[in-house]
């Protein structure tokens, strides 16, 4: 008698992998608390997580907006500023430094930074460089844009009962003097660079772990009852700067930071995972979620991860019944621990 006599088929490769079809795998999350459609939701994070907030809504989920778009603007308007993509109008947070980074800025506990970037007589915002496409008239304009923001970090932190955040880049650039973190390279959409002024950076595990941590603390400081709930984006890196093959970059990136948001949930009791990356990479799925340049995740693969999520929520927390079946005999497979697989379901 031994523990894996006594396993789900959710434990096994085999069983709950190998062969069931696509659509057939399941009890891939048992969630650790509950959210309903009257829970508060409030996102923020990569590209993926501004489709992750959309879905939700289109689910009937209480997806929080806290920062809505003035009145008058046209939907190809509000979309040019990025309203509604985030819970805030922060634009797309990709590093934990970053995200560590506004919320510090929204709570006043490190000061923001105070660089601008000026083109055509017009302000940008180096930390938001694409939120508003035209720029603003003038410095003070560009800083009470941030500052409505910061408000509604701060109301969007008090409302809600869940912050969805979505990890997507281990890699950015900084400023070697404030290190303030930038969400894409000067002189990319805006700005210019300056090797003297800008450094690349690429985090390591316990930076991050540091990071978001930090970020965890201070948001239960502001809203204890919080729960939070991480994904990694399945969206690869579209460059890197590491040296590395974009390939290899990647797999540093992701496993990284899967490698923090499990360390993370198993620390804290507010603290859950949703697997969207492996929704969308694992090895059954083939790529089949992908569009053409294996980057974008089609709405079928968005639609697909939304599906397991409301399921698992409905289902509620720790649902899953460790049922049993008699063992297949094991097969040719010539890794030492491939005898587990004797103890599988069928």
């Amino acid at each position: 008698m031994h523990p894996y006599q006594q396993f789900p088929a959710r434990a096994f490769w085999r069983a709950s992998v190998a062969e069931p079809s696509i659509e057939a795998i399941g009890d891939v999350w048992q969630p650790k608390f509950t959210i309903d459609q009257d829970s508060a939701l409030i996102t923020a994070g990569s590209c993926f997580a501004a489709r992750i907030g959309r879905a939700l809504l289109d689910h009937g989920m209480n997806w929080y907006d806290a920062e809505l778009p003035p009145p008058g603007l046209t939907a190809q308007e509000r979309n040019a500023r990025h309203y509604r993509e985030f819970s805030f109008r922060t634009g797309n947070i990709y590093t934990a430094a970053a995200l560590k980074q506004w919320i510090f800025w929204a709570f006043a506990r490190s000061e923001a930074s105070a660089e601008f970037w000026v083109e055509d007589l017009r302000y940008y915002d180096p930390c938001r460089p694409a939120v508003e496409p035209d720029g603003y008239g003038s410095l003070d304009e560009m800083l009470e844009a941030r500052n409505r923001t910061f408000r509604a970090i701060r109301d969007a932190v008090a409302n809600a009962s869940c912050f969805i955040i979505t990890l997507g880049l281990t890699e950015a650039w900084i400023h070697r003097t404030s290190r303030t973190v930038y969400p894409v390279c000067p002189g990319t959409i805006r700005g210019l660079f300056d090797p003297a002024a800008h450094e690349f950076h690429n985090y390591s595990f316990g930076e991050i772990h540091r990071d978001l941590a930090d970020t965890i603390e201070l948001l239960h400081e502001n809203n204890p009852e919080l729960r939070i709930l991480l994904t990694v984006s399945p969206v690869p890196l579209t460059a890197t700067a590491s040296g590395d093959h974009a390939l290899v970059a990647n797999a540093y990136t992701k496993s990284t930071l899967r490698a923090v948001a499990g360390q993370l949930v198993r620390e804290h009791d507010q603290v859950d995972y949703f697997p969207s990356y492996e929704l969308i990479t694992g090895q059954p799925f083939r790529s089949s979620f992908y569009k053409a340049n294996l980057r974008e995740v089609s709405e079928e693969g968005v639609d697909f991860v939304i599906r397991h999520l409301m399921t698992a929520l409905q289902a509620g927390p720790d649902c899953a019944e460790p049922t049993r079946v008699p063992p297949r005999e094991p097969g040719g497979d010539e890794c030492d621990d491939a005898i587990l697989d004797y103890y599988s379901p069928r």
